[in-house]
């Protein structure tokens, strides 16, 4: 599944004029197979090695590329730094309060809370978005261990 995305992505990116760099190609298929909602940090040192003379600077400017073409969503929380996820449907994160964690869930029900909000407010609702906080089983793992 994952190569027909990068296919798709590509083809999307070339149609509105987007050069196709070897770097280019390498953030997005990062972004296509991570599960981990990465900051244009995290991408920057997992592709280093392979691309030493690419910059911070290049990954944040290759992700508001794919942002304008609607390849990912950039997701941001408070101060911390923005997080980036290719999954663009709708969908709703869970965030870890220790490790900053975020993993996506879906809950078809909340459509419904839209549409109830446009009725009751005359609002044209645009988007909505849901944050949960909590702990993941990874660091609930290590707070047992610690006691």
């Amino acid at each position: 599944m994952s190569e027909v995305q990068l296919k798709d992505a590509l083809d999307a990116l070339k149609s509105t004029g987007v050069r196709i760099t070897p770097q280019r190609h390498a953030i997005l298929e990062y972004m296509i197979h991570s599960t981990t909602h990465p900051t244009a940090d995290d991408i920057y040192r997992a592709l280093e090695k392979t691309f030493p003379n690419m910059s911070v600077a290049t990954v944040y400017n290759n992700l508001r590329v794919f942002r304008k073409a609607g390849l990912v969503k950039e997701l941001t929380y408070g101060d911390s730094s923005s997080r980036f996820d290719f999954v663009t449907h709708d969908h709703y994160h869970i965030i870890c309060n220790d490790c900053g964690k975020i993993v996506d869930f879906h809950y078809p029900g909340l459509d419904e809370v839209e549409h109830l909000a446009s009725h009751v407010t005359g609002f044209q609702v645009d988007y909505h978005r849901l944050e949960i906080y909590g702990t993941c089983q990874g660091c609930l793992g290590k707070t047992a261990k610690a006691q």
